[in-house]
């Protein structure tokens, strides 16, 4: 006789759930001492909204070069992807942020990661002067 056995996998709590939407918020809006503070405290560097975004991803695209390299210098991989294929640095090349263009580079962003790449959006915006002195990857 086999018994039922329920998933191992624990709903987080409704005060996790809200946690995790500040951060969230706490990125757009760059707060960098206060999110590299959480992460500090064990929040995951890599945290990710049903999207996707990661808090390095939304602090790049609203143009918070500082939490992009605290988050950076706290492991935050720069190069992951959301559901939609795009890459913080596609991101910030689009909304021509260039601190945090070089923010990302510097931690080792690829200019050839996602669809479309970086370097693939400057040039669609006329943004390339964001990737000067770039290796090209290919």
């Amino acid at each position: 006789m086999t018994e039922h056995v329920e998933s191992a996998t624990k709903q987080p709590s409704d005060e996790t759930i809200e946690l995790a939407h500040q951060l969230f918020d706490w990125a757009r809006e760059g707060q960098a001492e206060r999110v590299a503070a959480y992460v500090d405290a064990g929040a995951p560097v890599d945290l990710a909204d049903p999207a996707g975004n990661t808090l390095l991803m939304l602090a790049a695209y609203h143009g918070h070069a500082e939490l992009v390299r605290a988050l950076g210098q706290r492991g935050a991989d720069v190069n992951r992807l959301n559901d939609r294929g795009q890459s913080p640095l596609a991101g910030a090349v689009f909304k021509a942020e260039s601190e945090v263009v070089g923010a990302l580079l510097d931690h080792g962003a690829d200019p050839e990661a996602g669809q479309p790449t970086a370097r693939a959006t400057a040039e669609m915006f006329g943004q390339a002067a964001l990737l000067d002195g770039v290796a090209d990857g290919s």
